[in-house]
């Protein structure tokens, strides 16, 4: 006769691992809307030809899909 007092084991959706590299993820798209940030001006009246450099139009977008495609992997990643 079985104890019927055990409960059974939890277990994680994914591996170790597979949180790891979403983490990875997650900060590599949280960095990416950090190099987009600023670049504003103080006055409406002036505008600032910041907002148009390299780091937020090429930069910034390209590190934010790098993360989303890194959290993408580790979603889609085999266990073992």
């Amino acid at each position: 006769m079985k104890n019927n007092n055990e409960e059974p084991k939890q277990q994680f959706l994914f591996d170790g691992i597979n949180y790891k590299i979403l983490l990875i993820g997650i900060a590599v798209i949280a960095l990416g809307f950090i190099l987009m940030s600023g670049g504003g001006s103080d006055n409406p009246n002036v505008f600032n030809e910041d907002v148009f450099s390299f780091r937020r139009i090429r930069l910034a977008p390209t590190t934010v899909l790098i993360g989303f495609g890194i959290t993408i992997y580790s979603i889609f990643k085999k266990s073992k």
